[in-house]
């Protein structure tokens, strides 16, 4: 699972290893310094793969693209269907501008 920093917490990486779940989160630097503040208690830092994390940001910025429109923003639509093919307009339409 990729993550953002906001779900970084012990009990979010927890829950994910108890279903079998690799996470990649990134660690917020305070959340470092905590850990560190405790010393041998404060645990060992958990695992970040950074080349793995890197194709999260196209995702990223791909979903804020579609977040400018307004009903897919807000998700007005009642019916997934009626949803999806707002979603699949609005892609089919930035891709067209990027041509």
């Amino acid at each position: 699972m990729l993550g953002d920093n906001a779900y970084s917490s012990r009990a979010t990486r927890a829950m994910l290893r108890r279903r079998g779940i690799k996470a990649v989160i990134p660690e917020p630097s305070d959340q470092q310094a905590n850990r560190r503040r405790h010393g041998a208690r404060g645990g060992r830092p958990p695992k970040f793969d950074g080349e793995t994390y890197k194709p999260r940001n196209v995702v990223e910025r791909s979903s804020n693209l579609l977040k400018q429109w307004c009903d897919l923003a807000t998700r007005y639509d009642k019916r997934a269907a009626i949803y999806r093919a707002g979603a699949v307009l609005a892609a089919i339409v930035v891709w067209l501008r990027r041509l």
